[in-house]
């Protein structure tokens, strides 16, 4: 919006790294640059912050409710392998990412089932 108007005195702030305590900020990703009125079109190539960070927090919760059934073992078996918790969860984002992809490309509900069997796929893979 600021962009759109020629204000871009924000755009080379950093965003503030923030969690509720020091744990939760390993699985931070680190800091996005400000860009404030961004299209973060798919072809445009850029990954958006909120949408990269949304995908974090619903990750998150399904790993502290198990929601689809099997998440968190799934998850953790995927960190096991990759090295860390937040490497899994990039992982696990494009297993979420695609799984809601589908759901709306075909106009049937989302298929838990298939994104945790994607990132079991994932975890188990040689």
């Amino acid at each position: 919006m600021l962009d759109a108007v020629g204000v871009q005195a924000f755009n080379h702030l950093p965003v503030t790294r923030f969690a509720l305590n020091d744990a939760a900020k390993a699985f931070l990703t680190p800091e996005y640059s400000y860009a404030l009125a961004l299209n973060y079109s798919v072809e445009s190539g850029q990954t958006n912050p909120f949408l990269h960070l949304s995908m974090h927090l619903s990750i998150t919760e399904q790993l502290s409710i198990d929601q689809p059934s099997g998440i968190r073992q799934a998850v953790e078996l995927l960190a096991a392998k990759r090295g860390s918790m937040h490497d899994a969860q990039h992982a696990a984002m494009e297993a979420l990412g695609e799984m809601i992809w589908a759901s709306q490309r075909s106009g049937v509900p989302p298929d838990g089932e298939a994104y945790l069997e994607r990132v079991r796929r994932m975890a188990t893979a040689d």
